[in-house]
């Protein structure tokens, strides 16, 4: 087949499959842009070997589309920096007829690093079928044992990225492959599995309920059906065909805050014209000949590249996590797992930075740092110092540089607005400081009576609610990613949600002295329903003197898995059950005068699925029951919320 026929060909079937693959860029680029991006193209041409569009073999026969770029007249031979994708890194900006923005891979080469970028399987020129929290983890590894034994290559590759571009590193590293040498992972919690008390199985789950930021994230990336090279089509042939469109899916503009609503759940992306497959194969499964839901204890999901606490991860580690993202709980509990049962050196080869940020929005951070309403002040800090510190350390064998000056936890404190340094996390000063719930029994809504106080109560006036499923409490900024324009992540206000009556409000006394809250927050209730099933709602909040009251961090635990996440055990109208939520994790200064809050309610939609409280799958099911939930508090039943204080002076945090 000759270039004319083959790129003929390949227009051909992009424009028969409906018109449903453009390129991914949006908007023009200014001329001045425009001149930057080929003034940077032409540079990398000067100080590069530059190899586009290598289809790298996978052991099943896969190919992935893979650009390297090299040293030009290196000394020797270089270290590898390795990004690993599922979204568009095509070299070319189709829509503006320019190459795209080189000068992270420019950085890289002037540094003496080789750039290598590659797709996951089943994304833009890669073969295969994408699967998400299912990628082979071979892949990883088979092309970490391809670049490392290059002539070129020193036999020593650092992974870098965030999001999707890091939840892949933990489970190749586990695999050991000589070559990984340095992994840079960057709010990577959908790669994570289980670990201690989280069983999120890549962010699926949240104490058992089911986070529904996939439905939208996958809506655009489940690109199964899409235009397909020939396996001989010559490497420039595939250069050339990336100036005329890069196989970017164009997904019709959907309002998620509207689609989120839909019932069952399983058929909302089918209700928006959505793809089929990875999102119904990880909703139902077949058991015994009936449907089920895929439970988070479910043997699936070690068929694919999660990482469990159970696989040995002995990989020098730089760990960036936020204060706002979906996962950073389960990311602080990774570390310390590492920390804890790596092999020497590797265990104290470790490194967290926690921002006070949304999810990837690290170097998005400017001299007023704004997440959601809050100004968390100057929150800058030089990444790509850390991350090529880092590199050069494990990747060049330089001991004396600048990753020997960086403390192994740096952490943002918000509210005092600054960076902090600690050997561990929470750092070795936190104590813990315990509140308990109290109420004359009317703590609904913030014009309740809602209190946290020293002891709990001697009796108990129960604190009821009514939480029916067809007008759950909406999501209000928050820890979250990828849902679109259903919310908005970051810390708001949260005085217009609590007028609702299916909020309970409980509100500490202002501090008299004002202390830190490092660590680990962890809420325990004593609740009762009506209801066989139905949920229970965490925000651990600071309240301002003048009223307005920022969220710091959110759960959520559906009863059913209230006894551990292997099994489920419905609830007994009116019996009153201890449940305490998987720890929420902040940094936080409390000002003279702030006060310390809790929000108790049963859903905090569309963040996470709303509990229709039938006892049934949810998942399928298109009607739900009201509830009536109560809240107990009293010495028989010490509902609290246990912070993590650090008090720099005073014995003890007093409130006026």
């Amino acid at each position: 087949m000759t270039i004319t026929r083959r790129l003929a060909w390949a227009t051909t079937v992009a424009i028969i499959l409906a018109g449903s693959f453009l390129p991914a860029q949006q908007g023009t680029l200014t001329p001045a842009e425009q001149q930057r991006r080929k003034d940077l193209e032409a540079k990398l041409q000067d100080i590069a070997v530059v190899e586009r569009r290598v289809m790298i073999p996978m052991k099943d026969g896969v190919r992935l589309v893979t650009d390297i770029y090299r040293p030009k007249n290196a000394a020797g031979k270089v270290p590898i920096v390795f990004v690993k994708t599922p979204y568009n890194f095509n070299f070319w900006d189709v829509r503006n007829g320019v190459p795209a923005d080189m000068s992270r891979i420019i950085e890289a080469i002037e540094k003496g690093y080789a750039y290598v970028g590659q797709n996951e399987r089943g994304h833009f020129f890669s073969e295969g079928n994408y699967d998400i929290l299912g990628a082979p983890i071979t892949d990883g590894y088979e092309t970490i044992d391809y670049l490392t034994k290059q002539p070129w290559s020193n036999g020593k590759l650092g992974t870098t990225g965030c999001s999707s571009t890091a939840e892949w590193q933990p489970a190749v590293a586990s695999l050991g492959h000589p070559g990984f040498a340095a992994m840079n992972v960057q709010g990577f919690g959908a790669g994570v599995g289980k670990v201690g008390p989280y069983w999120e199985q890549g962010n699926w789950y949240r104490g058992g309920a089911m986070q529904m930021l996939f439905i939208t994230w996958i809506y655009g990336e489940q690109n199964q059906v899409r235009p397909m090279f020939p396996k001989d089509t010559p490497r420039e042939d595939l250069i050339a065909a990336s100036r005329l469109f890069d196989l970017a899916p164009r997904m019709p503009p959907v309002d998620w805050d509207k689609a989120l609503w839909h019932l069952p759940t399983q058929d909302i992306l089918k209700s928006v014209g959505g793809p089929r497959g990875i999102f119904a194969d990880r909703m139902p499964v077949e058991t015994g000949g009936a449907m089920q839901q895929r439970e988070p204890s479910s043997d699936a999901w070690r068929k694919g590249g999660l990482w469990h606490d159970d696989m040995a991860l002995n990989v020098p580690g730089l760990w960036f996590m936020s204060w706002y993202d979906v996962s950073v709980g389960p990311n602080l509990e990774m570390f310390n797992h590492v920390r804890r049962s790596a092999k020497a050196p590797m265990k104290d080869q470790q490194w967290a930075v926690i921002a006070p940020v949304a999810h990837c929005a690290y170097t998005r951070a400017s001299e007023h740092t704004i997440v959601g309403e809050r100004d968390m002040g100057d929150a800058r800090l030089d990444y790509n110092d850390i991350v090529y510190g880092f590199f050069d350390k494990f990747l060049k064998g330089d001991q004396n540089g600048r990753l020997e000056k960086q403390a192994r936890v740096t952490y943002y404190t918000m509210g005092s607005n600054k960076w902090q340094t600690s050997d561990v996390w929470p750092p070795a000063a936190a104590q813990p400081m315990t509140f308990h719930l109290s109420s004359g029994g009317r703590a609904n809504s913030l014009n309740g009576d809602g209190q946290l106080t020293a002891a709990p109560p001697d009796a108990d006036t129960p604190d009821v609610f009514t939480y029916d499923p067809m007008n759950p409490v909406n999501s209000y900024g928050g820890n979250v990613c990828c849902t679109g324009n259903a919310i908005t992540a970051g810390s708001f206000d949260q005085r217009k949600m609590e007028s609702r009556h299916d909020i309970l409000v409980y509100t500490s006394e202002p501090f008299k002295d004002g202390i830190e809250v490092s660590g680990p927050i962890t809420p325990t209730l004593y609740v009762s329903s009506d209801a066989k099933d139905t949920d229970f709602t965490v925000k651990v909040i600071d309240v301002y003197p003048d009223g307005r009251a920022y969220n710091l961090d959110e759960s959520i635990q559906r009863m059913r898995y209230r006894d551990g996440y292997d099994k489920k055990v419905w609830m007994e109208k009116d019996k009153v059950y201890k449940v305490a939520l998987q720890p929420l994790n902040t940094s936080n200064y409390f000002a003279a005068g702030h006060r310390l809050r809790i929000e108790v309610s049963s859903s905090n939609f569309p963040r996470f699925d709303r509990n229709l409280n039938t006892g049934g799958n949810n998942f399928d099911e298109s009607k739900g029951v009201v509830a009536r939930n109560v809240v107990h508090h009293s010495k028989q039943y010490p509902s609290s919320v246990t912070i993590s204080v650090i008090r720099p002076t005073a014995p003890t945090a007093r409130i006026q």
